[in-house]
């Protein structure tokens, strides 16, 4: 008998990132302490390293496995290749608390947390593993005439209102 299938699991949004890290096992207990992730599945290979690893943090999935050189060469970690490919970014209740979590945890400052002309407040942060995380709180809605203006303004709230 077949089993009914979802196309996409349960949990999962239409797109999920997937990193590749240099030490995959290290980066999950890393993100569980700077992040709060809860590790859902590991998948070890023959020699230890992570085939497949699937985190939660916040109501979002992060997949990631470890490099595989000589199989898998079109892979490779921001730490091998000198350069990340791409910034995740996470939205929380408290972008100053989480920001200090990821900093207390290991992860280097890249732009603390400041207001911008977008109505988020917002951060980054790059993890000991060289994958750069944008950290932001929504504040506004706002038009994208509101955000223009704030932009000419100078980029913040405050000279955005000073200038109205």
């Amino acid at each position: 008998m077949t089993k009914s299938t979802q196309t996409i699991p349960p949990g999962f949004g239409t797109l999920t990132p997937h990193l590749v890290i240099k030490d995959c096992a290290k980066a999950i207990e890393f993100y569980k302490k700077a992040f709060g992730a809860e590790e859902l599945q590991r998948m070890p290979g023959p020699d230890g390293k992570l085939i497949h690893a699937c985190l939660k943090i916040g109501n979002s999935m992060l997949m990631l496995c470890d490099e595989f050189p000589g199989f898998c060469d079109t892979m490779a970690s921001p730490e091998t290749i000198g350069k990340a490919h791409a910034t995740i970014h996470m939205f929380v209740e408290d972008i100053d608390k989480a920001y200090q979590r990821a900093i207390d945890a290991g992860a280097k400052a890249e732009m603390p947390p400041q207001d911008m002309f977008w109505g988020d407040r917002y951060g980054k942060v790059v993890d000991p593993f060289g994958q750069p995380w944008s950290i932001a709180t929504h504040k506004e809605d706002l038009t994208p005439d509101e955000m223009k203006k704030r932009m000419q303004a100078g980029c913040t709230p405050a000279k955005a209102a000073a200038n109205a």
